[in-house]
């Protein structure tokens, strides 16, 4: 690259997180990167944070959205309001180190190829601990439930450099999420419908979909509270969580798939339903339910998502649909 580096807009988007942008703002405006844009998107919070922004951040671009668009509807707002060769969702519990983001995209530079990428995700309350968000990258199994290299489930590894090197992930984690301009934009960003959790997840398999690559580049990390804007024991974190699965699988899955691997899928889902109330959560099982219930009503919309995914897919495409980090067994059977 030289002495030229590319324009980089770290986007963090808040709700209602004044005390979040005091604890981590000064970090992220320390950071060494040349060629950086720092943003804060307002999702219509009703604390002080955009007063607290104006009097101590001039120098943050501040964009307000105007009212909760949730994740997926905020990020998309601001983003076509920025210009820069790369985006970074950033989220506002994440404490950063002052070189975090040249290792990334010194990274996808050489590969354009790369569409996606994330640092290595620690726990900031344990920073021994890889955390629940991301870890060290995302990864799917051939039924559609997710997983991270160092954490399983609810069970997180403790960092021993076990996972220090570079590898090509299924997923990157919305935390903190390094992605091309042209291809959000190329893609539709992020599905508004999703409102939260598994938005950035149904993002990257379009990447994929499209012949894309995805990579965790360990030497860079970064710290996240999570849980900061809904607690992970939520319910409501639980029904999203399933009802987005789904609908994800309906968007991404080939017709083979989706015919194949759904009524398995569905008969898990189940079992985890029964895990939930047989553990003495019956708030998480009535989650599962809830979010079965509201999927099938919803088919209609999911297909028609399906149907406008699919055409910005192969206008982005760039190869045949890369499939690396697909596991092929049942990772919910095994683990249980």
């Amino acid at each position: 690259m030289g002495n030229v580096w590319p324009k980089v807009a770290v986007v963090i988007l808040n709700w209602n997180g004044r005390q979040l942008l005091e604890d981590f703002l000064p970090a992220a405006v320390s950071s060494s990167y040349p060629n950086m844009d720092l943003i804060v998107a307002d999702n219509g919070s009703t604390d002080d944070s955009v007063a607290f922004l104006t009097e101590n951040y001039p120098s943050v671009r501040l964009i307000e959205t105007g009212a909760n668009l949730g994740f997926a509807g905020g990020y998309n707002a601001a983003l076509k309001l920025v210009e820069a060769d790369y985006y970074v969702l950033l989220n506002s519990d994440v404490e950063v180190s002052r070189k975090w983001i040249e290792p990334v995209i010194s990274e996808m530079e050489k590969s354009p190829e790369i569409g996606v990428a994330m640092p290595k995700i620690r726990w900031w309350k344990h920073k021994e601990q890889l955390e629940y968000a991301g870890a060290a990258g995302g990864f799917i199994d051939y039924l559609g439930y997710t997983f991270c290299r160092g954490r399983l489930f609810s069970e997180n590894e403790v960092d021993e450099g076990q996972y220090d090197e570079p590898i090509e992930l299924f997923w990157a984690t919305g935390a903190c999420l390094f992605i091309r301009s042209k291809l959000y934009h190329g893609l539709g960003g992020l599905d508004p419908d999703f409102f939260a959790h598994m938005e950035e997840i149904d993002l990257c398999w379009r990447a994929k979909n499209a012949g894309y690559s995805i990579f965790c580049y360990p030497e860079s990390v970064v710290y996240h509270v999570g849980g900061a804007t809904l607690e992970v024991g939520s319910p409501n974190k639980t029904y999203l969580n399933f009802r987005n699965n789904l609908a994800m699988l309906v968007k991404n899955w080939s017709r083979t798939e989706l015919i194949k691997n759904f009524v398995p899928r569905l008969f898990l889902d189940g079992l985890a339903a029964m895990q939930f109330l047989v553990s003495g959560s019956p708030r998480h099982f009535f989650a599962v339910w809830k979010a079965h219930w509201t999927f099938f009503i919803q088919i209609p919309k999911w297909r028609k998502h399906r149907k406008e995914a699919w055409k910005k897919i192969e206008n982005a495409r760039i190869g045949e649909s890369n499939l690396k980090g697909v596991y092929g067994e049942s990772v919910v059977w095994q683990f249980f």
